[in-house]
């Protein structure tokens, strides 16, 4: 059984081909633009996603089913005839939609109540009502009811299996979805300005999601649930972080909706199969990865192999701190005015020293949403800062959590593939952990309180 998953990301594409013996290899990848058109503002090209998608398709030779993850929350309109994009991909990172969502803030707690999500610019729901409002391209559509709406994956499946579907996972992550029914709920389409019936139909994770060729497509999933599969975390308790563009971490929590508490963390669909819905709690940090690639762009780090190791003590026992809302806050303060911060230098900084806090600022953030998950004894860590011994070292510490690294760095590809093999009927194994990372003592409750500190400081800073 040879399984080949479709990984879309942020910023690249990759395809994995695993079997059933426990070999799995990246057969593909290919990295993609980012575009900035204004300072609020991420777009991608989709017909630049979706010939990276046949390229990873061509390049996996004979599979015998085939899983899609994709980025959630990004989303774009297109001719629901032809499937000609009509917009951009709006990426979960953008926050155009600012000032829309003050405008019906009063219907925050409705919309928490029925879909476990705060108002932010990171769902799709308000991007998909900006490109109604604003594209003159989408409006001509709708009047001439050729209108698709969605979130990437449902574009990438009309043009590679002739359907548009979506998976209750990534529907999940839009604000338009009642995790009560697991379907679109029309009060919030009328909230958000998103029309209905232009909205593609929603399936379990694992499911006919059509053919590519004479290949199915037995699963779909939304990246970090597909990556929370592929840690082998199945029971109540069970959690993983990703450290990609943003820091994602979620924890299983069982076959019941979670509790609305005040947390700051997000109940969500982990994963349908069959007639099992499965949830998790969420908790993202927009900035991690992200943070890195903006210190590279401006000079601050010649590369990421720079954040392997520190001879210092830890930046923020010296006073030195970061806080990478370079997007805002995230989880658990939600908070799109805090801005990025570094805080405490003095004129003995060094280049190396804002190197090693900025480091430690993503750490602390996912510090911040970990403790909210409560005890966590042991967390499977996994994306591309893993490489940092001095990240995963340091998360340990200032959780007091083991640190379980992955015998493989594909997590998300792994996820996806082995819930596609459930729709074949079989399993694809996951491979024994490279490595555990013990916390050593240190003053857990002074790091944290300091970097609190310097959080509230970067919050309210562009309202």
């Amino acid at each position: 059984m040879r399984i080949l998953a479709l990984d879309q990301g942020t910023t690249s594409t990759r395809g994995l081909v695993a079997d059933e013996n426990g070999r799995a290899e990246i057969v593909h990848a290919v990295r993609h633009e980012q575009h900035f058109p204004e300072a609020d503002r991420v777009e991608h090209d989709p017909q630049e996603l979706l010939a990276n998608l046949r390229a990873v398709i061509e390049a996996a030779g004979e599979v015998e089913a085939i899983a899609l993850s994709n980025q959630g929350e990004s989303c774009l309109a297109w001719d629901a005839m032809t499937g000609e994009p009509l917009s951009p991909v709006i990426v979960w990172q953008d926050r155009r939609t600012e000032a829309t969502l003050a405008g019906v803030a009063g219907q925050a707690e409705m919309v928490r109540a029925r879909t476990g999500l705060p108002l932010d610019p990171y769902f799709s729901a308000a991007k998909l009502g900006w490109l109604c409002d604003n594209n003159r391209r989408v409006q001509q559509a709708h009047r001439a009811g050729r209108l698709r709406l969605g979130t990437t994956d449902a574009f990438f499946l009309q043009h590679l299996t002739g359907e548009a579907r979506t998976d209750v996972t990534t529907a999940s992550r839009t604000s338009l979805m009642s995790l009560e029914t697991g379907q679109w709920d029309p009060e919030l389409c009328k909230l958000f300005g998103v029309p209905i019936e232009c909205l593609p139909e929603i399936r379990p994770t694992v499911a006919d999601f059509g053919c590519i060729g004479e290949v199915p497509v037995t699963a779909a999933v939304v990246d970090q649930q597909a990556a929370l599969y592929g840690h082998g975390c199945r029971a109540p308790g069970d959690a993983k972080i990703t450290f990609g563009t943003g820091a994602f971490a979620l924890a299983v929590t069982g076959e019941t909706r979670p509790p609305e508490d005040d947390s700051g963390l997000l109940p969500t669909v982990a994963w349908q199969v069959g007639e099992t819905t499965t949830f998790a709690v969420d908790g993202g940090v927009h900035a991690a990865g992200a943070a890195v690639e903006w210190a590279m762009r401006i000079g601050l780090l010649d590369g990421p192999e720079a954040l392997g190791a520190f001879e210092a003590p830890a930046a923020i026992d010296r006073g030195l701190a970061f806080v990478p809302a370079l997007a805002g806050l995230a989880a658990p303060h939600w908070d799109g005015s805090a801005a990025g911060l570094f805080i405490g230098m003095t004129g003995a900084t060094t280049r190396q020293d804002m190197a090693q806090a900025l480091i430690e600022g993503v750490a602390l953030r996912a510090a911040e949403v970990i403790a909210r998950m409560g005890p966590v004894a042991r967390l499977s860590m996994d994306g591309g800062l893993t490489r940092s011994a001095y990240l995963c070292q340091f998360l340990a510490d200032v959780t007091g959590a083991e640190i379980v690294l992955p015998g493989t760095e594909e997590l998300t590809a792994l996820g996806a593939a082995q819930l596609a093999a459930l729709g074949l009927g079989g399993t694809l194994p996951s491979p024994a952990p490279r490595a555990v990372v013990t916390p050593r003592p240190c003053d857990r409750a002074a790091r944290l309180a300091r970097f609190s500190d310097a959080v509230s400081r970067a919050r309210g800073w562009r309202s």
